[in-house]
């Protein structure tokens, strides 16, 4: 078993796939939710980090770090959260955690807007910025090759199967 992080835009379906694994593999798989550490306001985070990003990158840090020991262990390990691939990368290095996958969980911006609105209730959400950052992170995964996993046409459950096919087949 290995590691496998998600990331992605809002909408694009990353915490609903962890969510399906756990419930239906929690056993086998350590699912962790990035935001689960606690996201703080704009002006916290700048106090802290001396901006968003700063923030996040050190949040992947902290991610990498807290998981590495699961990962050496052997265990199935499943990290989603909304963060930039360049982040990953350097927080993985930065933990001594070589092998492992990264996927972009992305959709269309048509498919992302009404998961948004219509599914989660979440207007605000489906504004400008975020397909902006939705297309940033489509092309910082092709400056990584970065693997993409397209959600827009996909259950669920078969974005799932799909992830779990990753965990299931790593190989270190």
């Amino acid at each position: 078993m290995g590691l496998v992080i998600l990331t992605g835009a809002s909408g694009a379906g990353k915490t609903a796939i962890a969510e399906a694994i756990a419930r239906d593999h929690g056993v086998d798989v350590a699912v962790h939710h990035f935001d689960s550490i606690g996201i703080p306001p704009l002006d916290v985070m700048i106090r802290d980090h001396g901006s968003r990003e700063a923030w996040q990158r050190a949040m992947a840090i902290e991610w990498l770090a807290r998981i590495a020991p699961q990962v050496r262990s052997g265990c199935a390990v499943l990290l989603e959260g909304q963060t930039r691939i360049s982040f990953v990368v350097e927080a993985a290095a930065t933990a001594s955690i070589g092998d492992y996958t990264l996927l972009l969980i992305d959709c269309d911006d048509k498919a992302r807007a009404q998961r948004l609105i219509i599914e989660r209730g979440q207007p605000e959400l489906a504004n400008e910025d975020m397909m902006n950052w939705a297309s940033y992170l489509r092309k910082e995964a092709a400056r990584h090759g970065c693997e993409i996993l397209d959600t827009g046409q996909r259950s669920i459950g078969q974005s799932a199967a799909l992830v779990l096919e990753y965990l299931r087949t790593f190989k270190p």
